[in-house]
């Protein structure tokens, strides 16, 4: 009954931690025994981060919050743990992916890569029964808000060619 919500979110975060680890796995030269240390970093700092906004009654109530950014700024979660390791966020810029967002709900964890990338879901479990009809009348979710608001493409927005 007091599990409170530290023991609710630990799928959640861990889907997401272990997702940026990958990131950084496939881009190499990081070891992994920092890689291992990265993921529980970036574990703790979540917890720590979301311990007063998670709800599951309401899932989308503190997207935002909980939404992890790389958009010419690093996010502070991902800067931190990294920090533990010894990277530099100059670093992480050319390890991580340049546009990465991140949204670590309850129930769901997706991701997108690049402004106009499409959503791709890395966790989803369903609801417990009865809550269902509660998350309808609050749907629009940071995610939901991205989707509408950039359903058409970006105009400056050029691909570049090069050629050999």
């Amino acid at each position: 009954a007091g599990s409170g919500a530290g023991a609710d979110m630990r799928t959640e975060i861990s889907t997401a931690a272990a997702f940026v680890t990958r990131l950084l796995r496939a881009a190499g030269g990081v070891g992994e025994e920092q890689l291992r240390c990265f993921r529980e970093c970036l574990q703790e700092a979540m917890r720590e981060h979301y311990k007063h906004h998670w709800f599951p009654l309401v899932p989308s109530k503190g997207s935002g919050y909980r939404c992890i950014r790389i958009n010419h700024k690093m996010d502070p979660l991902i800067g931190k743990a990294a920090g533990m390791i010894g990277l530099s966020h100059e670093r992480l810029f050319q390890l991580l992916p340049s546009e990465l967002t991140l949204w670590v709900d309850p129930f769901e964890v997706s991701y997108r890569i690049g402004e106009d990338g499409s959503i791709c879901v890395l966790y989803e479990s369903p609801q417990p029964a009865g809550k269902a009809a509660k998350q309808l009348e609050s749907r629009t979710s940071c995610k939901e808000e991205w989707r509408i608001g950039r359903s058409s493409p970006s105009k400056s927005y050029n691909m570049m060619t090069v050629s050999s």
